[in-house]
């Protein structure tokens, strides 16, 4: 991935922290000598630096992608930075955003138990706490077939990437109206980016 100096993530606890908050990715390999890429959830075992996830069996991807060298992208909010936010009109619009780039070796996960305890923590991550719903409870059965659908598998990271691109090549002064800006706007992309810009400022000061 294309970092400028300016905007790399340096810290693993970020980039861990960016694949948490974001974790709906593009999984991508080579598939009959072409980029291939799924949109898919991955959660992570940061202590054991996995990417766990499933691929609907009906989708190709899975047949031979064991063993490839995977890449998953985790995106981040993004947003447009307008010109007229600065001081002067002679500058031209760019786009604020975050990303991260995950790499390693895809294996399919063959035990049943470890698929389910993937799923499970899937499921639990993204449920309420106070939801009713426990896939603990629903019936074996209807799990089983469920299971027969997907294909489940897990990355060994070996190597990952981290950008975030804040206007840290402006000056402080201006990155506060840029600020300023994003937070006048209801999108929520927009605030994000205000709120990470923010982070940034108060770790410079």
């Amino acid at each position: 991935m294309f970092i400028p100096k300016n905007f790399k993530i340096d810290d693993e606890n970020i980039i861990y922290d960016i694949i948490e908050k974001n974790g709906f990715a593009t999984l991508i390999s080579q598939h009959n000598k072409e980029p291939f890429a799924t949109h898919l959830p991955l959660t992570v075992d940061k202590k054991e630096g996995i990417l766990y996830g499933h691929f609907a069996r009906p989708n190709k991807q899975w047949n031979d992608a064991e063993n490839q060298n995977m890449l998953a992208i985790f995106h981040g909010p993004h947003c447009y930075i307008s010109p007229s936010w600065y001081e002067t009109n002679q500058a031209v619009p760019t786009w604020n955003y975050v990303a991260v780039h995950v790499y390693g070796k895809l294996e399919i996960v063959e035990d049943e138990r470890e698929l389910f305890n993937s799923l499970l923590t899937m499921v639990n991550k993204y449920e309420k706490p106070d939801s009713s719903y426990r896939l603990k409870e629903v019936d074996s059965t209807l799990i089983e077939g469920m299971s027969r659908g997907i294909v489940g598998f897990k990355i060994k990271i070996t190597r990952m990437e981290g950008v975030e691109k804040l206007s840290q090549n402006h000056r402080i002064d201006r990155q506060e109206l840029v600020i300023n800006e994003l937070e006048n706007t209801q999108e929520e992309n927009n605030k994000k980016i205000a709120e990470l810009m923010k982070r940034n400022l108060r770790g410079n000061l």
